[in-house]
């Protein structure tokens, strides 16, 4: 590669800040600010300044490994690795059928990964057993906001709309720390005299920015919502005009509202109802206001009634659809958005196409040259998947992905994994997941390859490669070429990834998420592209892409967004004597996901070296545990044990774990399975334990 800097974007968060990349050499590469990228305007967190560290042949894998007799990993040649893994997939297929066969993605895999992904899961395998970790983040918001709106997209507007909006309505976000680059427009929001409500059971450093901070009871989000609509409407607050003209279903939703007073409400939140009154207050009386949401109201059993109740907020207020309004979900994997478009979702073709809509499934056979027929039809969600690892499913494949720190239950996840037949990792690191494999093969990372990700704004954007990877490291793509061509399917998976975003373009036309219209030459001279943007007839200007959605009409059928009635329900696990306290968990800012990159990087163990149990001051004196004690958090699924760390900052009826640690610290040994009846989402955010002292 050339020494000149490369634009590009950063591996983590879905924010995908745009950053330089200079080779240096040692074989890496430097990261400077790239100030032209409007979402971060050169500005960077710790993770994406030391994102090069995993670069180093010292901390990656550079040779594939393959399980020798004896039972340990040894290196092997990448020929030896592709046909032990196209043996043991044709043998299971045999032997099993195709649906023996699961195939498991990743919200950080690249947009034409993910659509490679899905295509070799039903051409080459013929399996339906395909989800992917992206359901464990977004797959609430994405269910709700279908119902409403039709479509689902992380925002329908720009980062660049939040300073100039009167309102926003935080929930469940420490942006602070999970994308602290965005923290800038909810300051610049407040600098312009909007203000910014919280909702959080922790004061988190995205609290501290707060105008008000409501701090309801885990799992009671739902109830919140409610009950500020339940106000709106006593208070004569609803916008009757924009209600009757662009919503339907609102009579059903009022009554359920009205079901949720304010004194219920703050006996089931415990958040009281003066700071309820004030919350509409402050919401309902600027022209244009916002609700966004993120993982604390979307991962719960009833997340996407959750999130429709957020929704009907806004729509009884008149504000989604018009200017500097709206409803949107802060979208957490780097490509979390453009991994659930293109097909590696269970329910899912390319375009956000149905699997079971019979036209969708002809347009996408077409495209890949097979019969309609030949398509399996839906599987099963990712908790459901990993769950039936070593019954029905025999063998899986794996990219991008470390769900034995991931994963609810996770030390239930770690034995199905371990049950099965035969498992393939790839990836760039040893994770966890990798290390129990029977094949691992080292991939490509974002600064060594090329390729599209969809950032949470909706906007396409193109990672461009600065550095050659090290010798015996191969893309994603080549490696399902080669499986392809030994299973027997030779044409259809080319390696190239413009060709394949190309092929993408046509799968992807007419469909809800259409980036027909979006080229490679685009992507590099417009900084991204908004989906959707559908290709123009011969001698029309190019589509323009579509920054900001619902201005004019709602993607439903007679084009008006849908209330949809909801009430409270507790969740699916409640504190009783025996497990008398609430877990919620969550990100810190110097770790990222499963930390399997992250916890390689010394300057961000050294901020965040390891677990803790965050617990209020009351509890731990309960408990009797001092700063720093060693603290068992334990559920029906396990037990966790980490150090204390005492903070008022937190309810008392509530410890908080970091997720990103395997070993006796992980957080999701803990956590509850339970599953929304719509987008199939693990209720990550509470659950029921108890606290004991660990005897040192």
């Amino acid at each position: 590669m050339q020494n000149s800097a490369t634009p590009t974007h950063c591996p983590y968060c879905a924010l995908q800040c745009g950053m330089n990349l200079t080779p240096v050499p040692d074989g890496g590469v430097e990261v400077t600010e790239r100030a032209d990228f409007p979402v971060n305007r050169g500005a960077l967190c710790g993770k994406g300044r030391t994102a090069p560290a995993v670069l180093s042949s010292s901390v990656r894998l550079t040779s594939p490994l393959v399980r020798s007799a004896a039972g340990t990993l040894v290196p092997a040649t990448w020929d030896e690795a592709l046909d032990r893994i196209a043996e043991e997939l044709l043998r299971t297929r045999t032997e099993h059928g195709p649906d023996a066969c699961g195939v498991f993605g990743g919200g950080g895999l690249t947009n034409e990964k993910a659509y490679t992904l899905g295509k070799f899961a039903r051409v080459v395998l013929g399996t339906s057993q395909i989800d992917y970790n992206g359901r464990f983040c977004m797959s609430s918001a994405a269910a709700g906001g279908i119902k409403a709106f039709g479509l689902d997209r992380g925002l329908p507007f720009p980062l660049e709309d939040i300073p100039k909006t009167g309102c926003v309505i935080l929930v469940g976000s420490n942006l602070a720390e999970t994308m602290p680059p965005s923290l800038r427009f909810f300051t610049e929001l407040k600098e312009n005299g909007g203000t910014l409500i919280v909702v959080d059971p922790r004061r988190t450093k995205t609290a501290d920015q707060a105008d008000l901070h409501l701090m309801p009871r885990p799992g009671t989000d739902l109830a919140l919502a409610l009950g500020l609509l339940h106000l709106v409407v006593a208070e004569g607050r609803v916008d009757e005009a924009y209600v009757a003209e662009r919503t339907a279903g609102w009579e059903d939703a009022r009554a359920a509202a009205m079901a949720h007073w304010p004194e219920y409400v703050e006996r089931i939140t415990g958040v009281p109802v003066p700071q309820l009154r004030e919350a509409v207050r402050m919401f309902c009386e600027p022209e244009a206001a916002m609700v966004l949401t993120a993982r604390g109201p979307e991962q719960q059993s009833k997340g996407t009634d959750t999130v429709g109740a957020w929704i009907n907020l806004c729509l009884a207020t008149g504000r989604a659809g018009r200017p500097l309004s709206g409803y949107g979900c802060l979208t957490g994997q780097g490509n979390g958005q453009g991994g659930r478009e293109h097909g590696q979702k269970a329910d899912q073709l390319p375009g956000y196409r149905k699997l079971d809509d019979p036209a969708a499934r002809r347009h996408v056979a077409e495209v890949w040259g097979v019969d309609p027929d030949s398509l399996p039809g839906p599987g099963r969600s990712a908790y459901e998947l990993l769950d039936a690892l070593g019954t029905d499913i025999k063998s899986l494949l794996l990219m991008g992905s470390n769900p034995v720190v991931s994963a609810p239950a996770a030390a239930h996840i770690e034995e199905r994994i371990k049950s099965l037949d035969f498992l393939a990792v790839c990836d760039v690191v040893l994770s966890e997941t990798a290390a129990l494999a029977d094949v691992v093969l080292p991939v490509t990372q974002w600064a060594e390859e090329t390729g599209t990700t969809t950032n949470l704004e909706g906007r396409v954007l193109l990672r461009r490669q600065a550095i050659t990877a090290p010798e015996g490291v191969r893309s994603d793509l080549d490696v399902m070429h080669e499986l392809a061509d030994r299973l027997g399917v030779e044409k259809g998976f080319p390696t190239d990834p413009e060709e394949v975003f190309e092929e993408l373009r046509r799968a992807s036309a007419g469909g809800a998420a259409d980036y027909s219209g979006i080229t490679y030459r685009r992507l590099a001279e417009e900084n991204g592209v908004f989906w959707p943007c559908p290709t123009q007839d011969a001698g029309e200007a190019a589509h323009a892409g579509t920054p900001r959605l619902f201005l004019d009409r709602f993607a439903t059928d007679d084009g008006r967004a849908r209330f949809v009635p909801v009430s409270h329900r507790a969740s699916a696990e409640e504190p009783d004597d025996e497990y008398p306290v609430l877990l919620t968990t969550g990100r810190v800012v110097a770790q990222y996901q499963s930390g399997a990159q992250t916890r390689r990087v010394d300057e961000l163990n050294a901020a965040a070296p390891g677990p803790f149990v965050e617990l209020h001051p009351r509890l731990a004196a309960r408990l009797g545990a001092a700063e720093g004690d060693p603290v068992a958090v334990v559920s029906r699924r396990g037990r966790a044990v980490a150090p204390a760390r005492i903070t008022t900052g937190i309810r008392p009826d509530t410890v908080f774990m970091p997720f990103h640690w395997p070993g006796e610290g992980r957080a999701n040994t803990l956590t509850n399975p339970a599953l929304d009846p719509t987008s199939r989402m693990p209720e990550f955010k509470t659950c029921a334990v108890r606290l004991e002292t660990v005897k040192s």
